[in-house]
């Protein structure tokens, strides 16, 4: 039941990571707070479509 998803730049909106989640647990958003290459800052990253 796990589903690859993508977790978009908030800041800048270029970069993104791939990563996996439970769609049966977790059925809102992910929010992660990682490092992007662009901007060069740890920012928030939110799950896309």
């Amino acid at each position: 039941m796990r589903e690859i998803i993508q977790l978009e730049c908030t800041a800048c909106k270029k970069y993104r990571y791939s990563t996996t989640k439970n769609k049966r647990k977790t059925t809102d958003r992910l929010e992660r707070k990682k490092y992007c290459k662009f901007c060069r800052k740890h920012v928030p990253f939110k799950e896309t479509k």
